[in-house]
């Protein structure tokens, strides 16, 4: 066979809205369809595609993106019997239909709804699993204390703690003046001005400082944790150490995990002290209350039972920032999109869980009478 029998030609003949393929339209001879199809002339009704030799998928796509470009419909080909099944099988896998308009109706909404907490309760369920597995490795550490890693803990206890000290004091200070000025305004009306010291105390020290810290924290490492993990798994580094016998838990999730318990209850402690300076500056400055007489009232109204309701929430709270953000991490699928999107979840989850917790356990506590 001569190499220009070979060559996809488009022929024409005394009908101009007739044409007729020839030659080879297959992957070998792409550069030649392309230059064909390019010089096709205008005004094409019918194409008999008969008088084809050879003809695989890449000469089918050709001639539909040309018969769409042109707006033919199907019935203008004309195949053989042998290309023919071709032809269909891949009509149907490149079918061209527009997407389905998304619907606005009571239905729809419902539909979406259920489908948006089947997956929020897949979610939970899997944080669960995550949790039990966590915890059986944690304890699993008394008897084998050679497989904890001391290194990665301490490193993340400088990223997760020491790195947010600036900001965690920064913030509650500025909460806790805020929260003294905007009680005061309200209680010079009825010439209470001074039990502002008391709610200024009770607020932080029961509920804004540990709230605000977990708030910051979720914020800023999960998000790293997952970003960290996420992009540990597209590169393949997990599945590179399970290859190596190593558990990632061992690896990537104890150290973040232990390095939250740690350093969340003492960021919340330095919180409740920075919104106490923020109160006492409040007081100081534009309330005139001395600090002394301020200070003073803090101690005679204070109760130590505050703080220690407080500071028991920081540890539950750790534990479900490092799980959601390792966890959410170890979900990425290998994609930078999904390292995104997981980075996004991680933040969302990890406040919504923290404020959700919050409530319930104001309410519980305040039911308990401490």
């Amino acid at each position: 066979m001569s190499e220009r029998d070979l060559q996809p030609r488009i022929e024409t003949g005394q009908d101009a809205g007739a044409a007729r393929l020839t030659g080879q339209w297959t992957l070998a001879q792409a550069e030649s369809v392309a230059q064909a199809l390019k010089a096709a002339p205008d005004g094409l009704q019918a194409v008999d595609a008969t008088g084809v030799d050879r003809l695989d998928s890449l000469g089918v796509l050709q001639l539909m993106r040309f018969a769409r470009h042109r707006g033919l419909d199907a019935g203008a080909f004309h195949f053989n019997d042998e290309h023919q099944p071709l032809v269909t099988a891949i009509g149907d896998v490149a079918d061209d239909r527009p997407r389905r308009k998304r619907e606005y109706g009571v239905a729809e909404a419902l539909a979406r709804l259920g489908r948006a907490v089947h997956g929020n309760w897949g979610e939970v369920l899997a944080l669960v699993a995550f949790l039990g597995e966590v915890l059986v490795k944690m304890a699993r550490l008394v008897r084998q204390p050679g497989r904890f890693r001391l290194t990665p803990t301490v490193h993340h206890m400088e990223q997760v703690g020491l790195d947010a000290v600036p900001l965690v004091a920064l913030l509650c200070y500025l909460v806790g003046a805020v929260i003294a000025f905007l009680g005061a305004n309200v209680l010079r009306d009825f010439g209470a001005t001074q039990f502002v010291v008391e709610l200024v105390t009770i607020s932080f020290l029961r509920e804004f400082a540990v709230l605000l810290t977990a708030i910051i924290l979720a914020g800023r490492t999960a998000s790293a944790f997952t970003a960290h993990i996420g992009s540990m798994v597209s590169r393949e580094e997990v599945d590179a150490i399970r290859a190596l016998g190593l558990d990632p838990v061992d690896l990537l999730v104890i150290p973040r995990v232990t390095a939250l318990l740690v350093m969340l209850p003492l960021l919340t402690f330095l919180g409740m002290i920075a919104g106490l300076l923020g109160g006492l500056s409040v007081g100081a400055f534009g309330l005139d209350i001395p600090p002394q007489q301020y200070l003073a009232r803090m101690q005679d109204t204070m109760d130590l039972k505050h703080m220690w309701v407080g500071l028991a929430k920081a540890p539950v709270f750790a534990m479900l920032i490092g799980l959601i953000g390792c966890l959410e991490g170890l979900q990425v699928t290998g994609t930078a999109q999904s390292v995104g999107e997981r980075t996004t979840s991680s933040v969302v989850q990890s406040i919504s869980v923290v404020i959700i917790l919050d409530a319930f356990a104001a309410m519980w506590f305040m039911e308990m009478g401490w």
